[in-house]
């Protein structure tokens, strides 16, 4: 196949789950950095769904190969699915995740187990060069933990608790992680499709 793969992220967390993830493809996976390209994507969408498509498509336009990209983040039913798609963005883009994980924490102060429901979400838009676009869909439930736990992951791993695991998601190995993971099982079912086309 031989083919190319540029992912719409800069982020090298996701570019690790990413590779390891599809490494059975007979694909070059590149950042956008490593595709050279540089742009600022307006991800101004209502849904998961329709900012990766967005991002997948401003990228597309920048190049010939195929363009992944994703959009994921986390939902606390108690704040109304807060953060959802304004996970990177909540508390600005800059501030640091163990600020924001802290903020959720303190904001659930006190709320029961059972009312703190939350999961990860992740929907990917894929663009082939003849413009389709294909889309999948990933979802790992759990509950906002009490207290940040695990050094793996990145972002909002460490407070994500995965009651069946016993565990938050930065305390799973990433083997584990990406088996489970709202990316992992988003990125399987679109390796599903795209071996069907390329």
């Amino acid at each position: 196949m031989g083919k190319t793969i540029v992912f719409a992220t800069g982020n090298q967390g996701k570019m690790r789950e990413i590779r390891q993830i599809l490494k059975d493809m007979d694909v070059e996976i590149l950042s956008m950095k490593e595709a050279g390209i540089e742009i600022d994507i307006a991800e101004d969408g209502t849904t998961f769904e329709e900012n990766a498509i967005i991002k997948a498509k401003a990228v597309a336009a920048k190049t010939e190969h195929i363009v992944m990209a994703d959009d994921s983040g986390l939902e606390v039913d108690y704040l109304n699915k807060e953060p959802g798609i304004y996970s990177a963005r909540y508390m600005g883009e800059d501030t640091p995740y163990d600020i924001k994980n802290a903020n959720l924490l303190k904001r659930l102060e006190g709320v029961e187990d059972d009312k703190r429901t939350a999961r990860f979400v992740c929907a990917i838009a894929t663009v082939l060069p003849d413009g389709e676009i294909l889309t999948a869909h990933g979802v790992i439930e759990g509950r906002l933990a009490y207290e940040p736990a695990g050094e793996k992951g990145f972002g909002y791993d460490p407070i994500l608790y995965l009651p069946e695991y016993g565990c938050t998601c930065a305390e799973l190995s990433e083997e584990d992680k990406n088996a489970i993971s709202h990316r992992g099982r988003a990125l399987r079912a679109m390796k599903e499709k795209l071996e069907k086309r390329i």
